[in-house]
C-alpha cells in the first residue's frame, strides 16, 4: 500500500479510495482491456461482488426470501453467497463496471427464476420473490441419465433440481461435487443441506463451460467466441444466450415463452437496480437449443 509521508494523516475516505485505484488491475487480453478491481480500507478487503451487492442491497433485491411462506427460509444468506463468490474470483470481477453489474444482474437473474416464489399479484411485486425454494419442488423424475458412464448415478439417489441455480442430473452432480470438494453423485443432498455449497454449485455451472457449450460467465464478459455451428443456430451473445445455456431445451427457439420471459423480467429490473443497460439479445426465441 502508498504510505503517505505528510506530517498529517489524510482523511480514511482518502485512503480508502486511494487503495481502491492503486489495487486495480487492467491487463490487455485479445485487443480489450480488462479489470479486475478490489475495494477496501485498512484491514480490510471487499470482493468486486460485494463491491456491487452489499448486503443491504441483497435484502431488498431477495425481500422475501426469508418469509415463513418461504421453503428456503433462512438458508440463502448474504455471508454464503459471499463465500462461495471467493472461490470463483473472476466472477463479478472481468472488465468495465458496467460489464461486471449485468454479469452479476444475469447471474441473479438466473437463480431468482429458478427459486422463484412469486406470483403476478404478489405482495412487492413477482419479482422480488426470489430465493425463495432450495429444492424442486414434486420432481418428475431421479434424473438419472444411465448412458452416462463417466458419472454413474448411485442406487437410490435423486439429481433433482437443488440450490440457487437448481442443478440437475448426474453429469452435473458428479463434477459439480469433484470441483467442490464434495461427492456429487453419492450424497446430492448436500447442495439443499448446506447453503455455502449450494451457492459454490450455481456458480460453478456459471463459470463451468462444458462440451459444445460456453460458460454463462464467458457469455456475459463478451469472451464468448461463436463456432460456426452457433452462428448456423443463431446463439448470438446476450442474457438470452445465458438461459439457454442453462435451460434451452424447454424455453429457447419457441416465441413468447413464459419462463424465458420470467428470466428477462428479473433480469431487467437487477440491471434496472444496478443502473446498467440490459445490453443486446435478452431473448433465445430464435436461437437454437445447445
Amino acid at each position: 500500500m502508498l504510505q503517505d509521508t505528510a506530517m498529517a494523516s489524510p482523511p480514511l475516505g482518502v485512503v480508502s479510495y486511494l487503495a481502491a485505484v492503486l489495487a486495480s488491475i487492467v491487463i490487455a487480453a485479445s485487443g480489450a482491456a480488462e479489470a479486475r478491481w478490489w475495494y477496501g480500507g485498512p484491514g480490510q478487503q471487499r470482493s468486486p461482488v460485494e463491491a456491487i451487492v452489499t448486503e443491504q442491497l441483497y435484502a431488498s433485491l431477495f425481500l422475501h426470501k426469508d418469509d415463513a411462506a418461504c421453503p428456503a427460509k433462512g438458508f440463502y444468506t448474504y455471508a454464503s453467497f459471499v463465500r462461495a463468490v471467493a472461490r470463483f474470483p473472476q466472477f463479478g470481477a472481468t472488465g468495465c463496471l458496467d460489464t461486471r453489474k449485468r454479469e452479476v444482474a444475469a447471474f441473479l437473474a438466473q437463480i431468482s427464476h429458478e427459486t422463484t416464489g412469486g406470483w403476478a399479484t404478489a405482495p412487492d411485486g413477482p419479482y422480488s420473490w426470489g430465493l425463495c425454494y432450495k429444492e424442486e419442488i414434486n420432481p418428475q423424475s431421479n434424473y438419472c441419465d444411465a448412458t452416462d458412464k463417466q458419472w454413474p448415478c448411485y442406487p437410490g439417489k435423486s439429481y433433482h433440481g437443488r440450490g440457487p441455480i437448481q442443478i440437475s442430473w448426474n453429469f452435473n452432480y458428479g463434477p459439480a461435487g469433484r470441483a467442490l470438494g464434495f461427492d456429487g453423485l453419492r450424497n446430492p443432498e448436500v447442495v439443499a443441506n448446506c447453503s455455502d455449497t449450494a451457492f459454490q454449485t450455481a456458480l460453478w455451472f456459471w463459470m463451468t463451460p462444458r462440451e459444445a457449450k460456453p460458460s454463462c460467465h464467458q457469455v456475459m464478459v463478451g469472451e464468448y467466441r461463436p463456432s460456426r455451428a452457433d452462428a448456423a443456430a443463431n446463439r448470438t451473445a446476450g442474457f438470452g444466450l445465458v438461459t439457454n445455456i442453462v435451460n434451452g431445451g424447454l424455453e429457447c427457439n419457441r416465441a413468447g415463452d413464459a419462463q424465458a420471459n420470467n428470466r428477462i423480467a428479473f433480469y431487467r429490473r437487477y440491471c434496472q437496480v444496478l443502473g446498467v443497460d440490459v445490453g443486446p439479445n435478452l431473448d433465445c426465441e430464435h436461437q437454437q437449443p445447445f
